[in-house]
């Protein structure tokens, strides 16, 4: 029997009054004097603000606009029938890239409130601009309109997995021409046991344009696939934009310093951060704190986003993000990779992503097969969630034998008879399938509450990876 329908999570009140003159001030505060040493910061946490506050209104708001438009669906974990507004990214989406665009004027700030060195040509007086830096920003924000519309496209067409693994190439493509039309570099630093081989520096030339574009690629799919229950998408979106975030700030200028004792990790002294007005770890490198902050600016707005949304899309979920928000989180990630030229950190954020894709890999490329959804059985007698399996139609091959018995082997699926077939059956290959392999049948709320813990597990070690082991591979300060 049907449960009553839902209805829409009362607002914060007291919450969201007092964020409003918070919000307000941040914005504000850059324009009076004294101004603050990083003005353009200022404006972005208060942007954040904003969206958070923009994104926690609109989503009820705009709910039943998309129920009428047939963008709504059934929860399939649960025992009731309610439509439940699907696409709601794109309303995410929107508050996100509207407010990166009203922060244009503040990312520029000190163009307009410092003195810029002025050079005479022909008699007219020119006022020095950082055109480059704008265009990266540009065409940042045009990959994430891209990715917002490829999103979306992918919502209401229903575009299947193996087609959709190279969408956001396309996006990539302001980035990577922009990144070419400022002569941007292709060298890698060599890791240290294979300098012998290949010297300090190697240039991959169009090799890294590649890897540019496969990255876009990752970023954004990785999120699509590990989905399926209630805060999945959001949650892991939301915990790796705070881990970024967490990283630049290491790099700022702070009136105070500290040590971190990495020897006790292996390295070779403490690792020194801050300082009096030192430039973080980035020991006074204007390049490097100018490069962190880009990626503040992108991503505080994005937490405000992801953290209201997450707001509604908590079990039991009154919103859904269909695919459009892992695209455009996905695509936020990759323009702050790539720009801000931390890459290989960013990937680090992204182990529970990377082991769900390599998990994947058996049935997004046809050794296994793969169901439309993925997602875990629920039984409703007892609300509890149970490993959902894919069956095979045919003895499968050699090579699947292998790849199956190995997962097996790990613990990461079962294998069983199909009472009715006599061919085999697999759990499907994801994470949250391997959670309930591992752990045992739970109800979704602690099932994604584990989730989210895997998520946070991954990004401490990502950091203990980053600065307590980096030494073993590469020398300096090297990313």
């Amino acid at each position: 029997m049907a449960q009553p329908a839902l209805t829409p999570r009362p607002f914060p009140s007291v919450l969201i009054l007092s964020l409003i003159p918070i919000g307000a001030w941040l914005l504000v505060r850059p324009l009076l004097d004294p101004l603050p040493p990083l003005p353009a910061f200022h404006a972005a946490l208060g942007f954040s603000i904003f969206a958070f506050l923009s994104t926690i209104y609109l989503v009820p708001a705009l709910g039943p606009t998309f129920v009428k438009a047939r963008l709504s669906g059934r929860d399939l974990l649960k025992t009731y029938d309610t439509p439940i507004p699907e696409s709601m990214g794109l309303v995410c989406a929107s508050v996100y890239i509207l407010l990166l665009i009203l922060f244009i004027p503040f990312a520029f700030s000190d163009v307009f409130l410092n003195e810029y060195d002025k050079r005479s040509r022909h008699g007219i007086v020119v006022a020095e601009f950082p055109h480059q830096k704008l265009a990266v920003y540009l065409s940042s924000l045009l990959s994430l309109m891209i990715a917002t519309l490829l999103g979306f496209l992918d919502d209401v067409f229903d575009i299947r997995w193996r087609h959709k693994l190279p969408v956001p190439i396309i996006a990539s493509i302001p980035l990577l021409m922009v990144y070419y039309a400022e002569r941007g570099n292709t060298n890698v630093v060599v890791p240290i046991p294979l300098r012998w081989l290949f010297g300090m520096l190697v240039n991959l030339g169009p090799l890294y344009y590649l890897y540019m574009s496969l990255l876009s690629t990752f970023s954004t799919n990785s999120i699509n696939i590990l989905a399926g229950i209630n805060g999945s998408e959001t949650s892991q979106a939301l915990i790796i934009a705070l881990s970024v975030i967490l990283n630049d700030l290491l790099y700022l200028p702070w009136p105070f310093g500290f040590k971190i004792p990495i020897h006790l990790l292996g390295g070779y002294a403490e690792l020194e951060i801050g300082g009096p007005w030192s430039a973080g770890m980035a020991y006074g490198s204007r390049e490097l704190v100018e490069r962190h902050l880009f990626s503040l600016y992108f991503m505080l707005p994005l937490v405000g986003v992801c953290a209201g949304f997450l707001y509604h899309n908590w079990y039991p979920a009154r919103a859904f993000p269909g695919d459009t928000l892992c695209y455009v989180t996905g695509m936020a990630f990759a323009v702050v990779g790539i720009q801000a030229h931390f890459s290989k950190t960013l990937l680090l954020f992204f182990i529970p992503q990377i082991f769900n894709f390599v998990l994947s890999c058996p049935q997004l490329f046809g050794l296994v097969p793969c169901p439309r959804h993925r997602v875990p059985m629920f039984e409703k007698a007892s609300g509890l969630l149970y490993p959902s399996k894919a069956q095979f139609k045919k003895p499968p091959s050699a090579l699947t034998s292998i790849v199956l018995k190995v997962f097996a082997t790990l613990g990461f699926i079962r294998v069983s008879v199909h009472p009715d077939t006599g061919l085999a059956e697999t759990t499907n290959l994801t994470i949250l399938n391997v959670f309930l392999v591992r752990l045992g049948p739970m109800r979704e709320e602690s099932l994604v509450k584990v989730l989210i813990s895997t998520q946070i597990t991954g990004s401490a070690l990502a950091f203990a990876v980053r600065y307590g082991m980096a030494w073993l591979l590469y020398d300096g300060n090297r990313r």
